[in-house]
């Protein structure tokens, strides 16, 4: 069952309510560390506005699409070796369990931290 979108989390971590890790955002998109990681490199990227899944987010709106996906390349170059999967959930039976798009940046060769 979907959340409604004042009860949506992400929309409400885009917004500030929220607080997370924040690894980098633009105008319209943010990035930010998973709160349950399955990889050692394991960054959320969502759209600052609210669409459902990617598919929505695709037919909707391509520009904010395209800047997710340019943000999550960026975010994944800056914290992998250069070795990473950006992947999306599209419905309860792929595995999709937050209800705003989102993709997944994972990698098992992230680079080594620079004690920041």
């Amino acid at each position: 069952m979907e959340a409604s979108l004042n009860d949506c989390i992400f929309c409400k971590i885009a917004s500030g309510e929220i607080p997370a890790k924040i690894v980098a955002e633009t105008e319209l998109s943010v990035a930010f560390w998973d709160i349950s990681p399955r990889q050692p490199l394991h960054v959320l990227v969502i759209p600052k506005s609210h669409y459902g899944n990617v598919a929505e987010l695709a037919f909707s709106d391509p520009d904010s699409l395209i800047d997710l996906v340019q943000l999550g390349s960026r975010v994944a170059l800056d914290h992998s070796t250069g070795s990473f999967r950006l992947s999306f959930n599209t419905g309860s039976e792929a595995g999709q369990t937050v209800f705003h798009a989102h993709g997944h940046i994972t990698s098992r060769t992230p680079k080594a931290a620079s004690g920041d």
